[in-house]
């Protein structure tokens, strides 16, 4: 019986509007409440401590300090009670707010009651932290808490969180698109405070409609550089339910990524790369996609660009099913993703935003429009807000603060005029990927029975003279007209010429070309094997994923020799 009346007390409190008119008393909830230090520091263990039934329990470290907190928007006499028990005589508790402190003796006994704790004048409006810490050492439990029981006029229309989870709202920037500008990479530089680098904080740099790119801290020992892509359909929690024609497909990942499924929050592909990031240093991350609009297809890449070795890393690469679009829905977030810390302050900054069109120009974006989630929307957190500070655009939340921040905010920048320069041949993972496919050419060449002592190599790629020609070998500087295919090691034709030939300058084609067709006669042909850091390396393509060693059959028709057309000219 005693259980089910806390369970209907509890429901009742949850059910009460977060901004409280005046009345006679206000019993504020011990699940509220936060532990600092956390217990465990993830919220699953620290349930162990809270829970709607029960307040507060299993509280035995006298090193932790128990801190709930709340809104006055009035002045005068605030009347302080607390509903507890306990099991060890003599046990006394320490209650402090508006720099007063009251000693009180905890009560042995079964049931809950209400001790008078004292009172105290609030002189000025705003949020308030009330703590709770042992005032005496003790072995075993110190107190049982059911509810902070607060009463006088100062509680008229007080703001409290009354919800069981007390993670901070997720605030957001909405970056406008360029008109005429389909988007084809998003690039951005993140900057997180000092003392903001707090466990289950996921400081967000490039969000689209599909999925969403940035760095986490999942624990005090480990930092994540996160990038997901969301399935197509509409299942939110068991990925397991989502069909194959629904599901993202990992395409390729940079060296020590994990990466899989994720369900809960949507469904879709995850990747991440441990790495042990800084608050007050700034990151720099970019997002491609390429897309089949017929098909309704798109690869989606993750970038991070890597300071200590000046140079970016391809987190992972996805196939998104249903799409066929350019990048869309653009935005930034902070997020305090588990309920067991959200009392913290966290202040992030977002700058020198860009984004590549289809045709190749850069533009850059200086507006951006502030938003948060629905634990903001719900007014169960207000300590939000946005700006622009250093020329960058700022986020914050948690910390219960006072904002000037409304929901719509719009904010501008003055333009950088500093456009990202991007060489993703220069990526940190270029050596090791290099012996990954040695290593995989030979498997390739052994499966279909050959082996590489029957080819040749020249600075890493392999050739093999399949008609001797009778002409000329051509040089980089030359014009070679041709009939090719190009394929994967799975066998799959990306591109080929059929019976038509083309004509291309050598030195615009890529390095595994130029080393391989000087060495080519006009009128043979050759079969080349580029490893990817000479072909398209970690470069999101729609056919050809990143690290994609490459397969030509060519057939040199005719070697145009440089300066040969002008000479011509000048004869005419």
């Amino acid at each position: 019986m005693h259980k089910i009346i806390i369970t209907v007390l509890a429901t009742c409190l949850l059910t009460e509007s977060p901004n409280l008119l005046a009345q006679q008393t206000i019993k504020i909830p011990a699940y509220t409440a936060y532990a600092v230090p956390a217990d465990q520091s993830t919220e699953t263990e620290e349930s162990n401590m809270f829970s709607a039934n029960k307040g507060l329990f299993n509280w035995s470290n006298d090193k932790q300090e128990i801190q709930f907190y709340f809104k006055l928007k009035q002045i005068g006499q605030l009347n302080i009670a607390l509903s507890l028990k306990g099991q060890n005589a003599g046990q006394k508790i320490d209650v402090g707010i508006a720099q007063q402190h009251f000693k009180v003796a905890v009560p042995v006994a079964f049931e809950f009651k209400k001790i008078t704790v004292g009172s105290v004048v609030i002189k000025d409006s705003g949020f308030y932290c009330l703590t709770i810490k042992a005032a005496n050492k003790t072995k075993g439990l110190i107190a049982d808490i059911l509810a902070l029981e607060l009463s006088g006029p100062a509680i008229e229309n007080i703001h409290v969180n009354l919800k069981t989870r007390k993670n901070a709202a997720s605030v957001h920037l909405r970056y406008p698109l360029p008109d005429s500008c389909k988007v084809s990479a998003f690039y951005n530089e993140v900057t997180v405070a000092p003392a903001s680098d707090i466990p289950h904080s996921y400081f967000m740099a490039c969000g689209f409609a599909r999925g969403y790119f940035g760095m986490q801290v999942i624990s005090p020992t480990e930092r994540r550089i996160i990038f997901s892509v969301w399935d197509a359909g509409n299942e939110a929690i068991d990925r397991n339910k989502v069909g194959d024609e629904n599901k993202v497909q990992l395409l390729a990942k940079g060296d020590g990524v994990y990466a899989d499924g994720f369900g809960n929050e949507g469904t879709g592909g995850h990747s991440h790369w441990v790495y042990p990031w800084k608050a007050n240093e700034t990151y720099r991350f970019l997002v491609t996609t390429t897309y089949d609009s017929a098909k309704r297809i798109n690869n989606y890449a993750g970038y991070f660009f890597v300071p200590e070795t000046q140079s970016w890393k391809l987190i992972a690469c996805f196939r998104a099913p249903k799409d066929g679009k350019p990048l869309n829905h653009l935005y930034s977030f902070s997020e305090n993703f588990d309920g067991s810390n959200g009392q913290f302050y966290r202040q992030s900054f977002f700058g020198n935003q860009w984004v590549r069109c289809e045709n190749g120009s850069w533009k850059e974006i200086s507006k951006a429009s502030f938003s948060y989630d629905e634990t903001g929307r719900h007014k169960d957190r207000i300590d939000v807000g946005a700006g622009v500070w250093n020329n960058k655009f700022v986020l914050w939340h948690g910390g219960f603060k006072n904002t000037q921040t409304n929901y719509g905010d719009e904010f501008s920048r003055m333009d950088t005029n500093k456009r990202p320069i991007i060489d993703l041949y220069k990526n940190i993972d270029s050596a090791v990927e290099i012996e990954k496919e040695k290593t995989l050419i030979d498997s390739f060449l052994l499966k279909a029975g050959d082996t590489i002592a029957h080819w040749n190599v020249s600075k890493d790629v392999y050739y093999k003279i399949l008609k001797e020609g009778n002409g000329e070998k051509p040089a980089i500087i030359d014009t070679l007209e041709v009939i090719y295919k190009g394929q994967l090691f799975n066998g799959f034709i990306f591109d080929e010429t059929k019976d038509k030939s083309i004509n291309f300058p050598l030195n615009r084609l890529i390095k595994g070309w130029q080393i391989g067709l000087i060495e080519c006669r006009e009128g043979g042909k050759i079969r080349l094997i580029i490893p990817s850091y000479l072909a398209y390396s970690i470069r999101n393509l729609m056919e050809i994923p990143p690290n994609s060693p490459l397969i030509f059959d060519v057939e040199v028709i005719k070697v145009k020799k440089a300066g040969e057309e002008s000479q011509k000219n000048i004869q005419k």
